[in-house]
């Protein structure tokens, strides 16, 4: 599968609240926020509970939250009309051009 597969095939699952606040990027743009927001948890919780060990269950559950991020980012993008293959060709020429430029640490959108 590739990127737009996914991105066709997962746009069926997207079922937005019905409000005047969830227009648009609004509702995936959050639940990217809470979803990421996981990752980060269960990375935390290897730190502190299995000494920065990621087990083979801890593993799993990253890959099912990682889904989860993949999916509202993926809804951001089709509501904004752009391709996953459009942004992960964008993001790699971004990154090959900082990398030849010896830009690849440091800060800045535009570096």
């Amino acid at each position: 599968m590739n990127f737009n597969e996914y991105q066709k095939k997962s746009r069926k699952t997207a079922v937005y609240p019905k409000s005047k606040y969830c227009e648009g990027i609004f509702y995936p743009t959050l639940g990217l926020v809470g979803e990421s927001g996981e990752v980060a948890e269960k990375v935390k919780k290897a730190l502190r509970d299995d000494g920065g060990i990621i087990t083979k269950e801890k593993k799993e559950e990253l890959k099912k939250e990682l889904g989860d991020v993949l999916w509202y980012v993926s809804q951001i993008a089709a509501d904004l009309k752009i391709s996953l293959d459009d942004i992960a060709v964008t993001n790699l020429e971004k990154l090959s051009s900082r990398f030849k430029r010896g830009q690849i640490r440091g800060s800045g959108d535009n570096r």
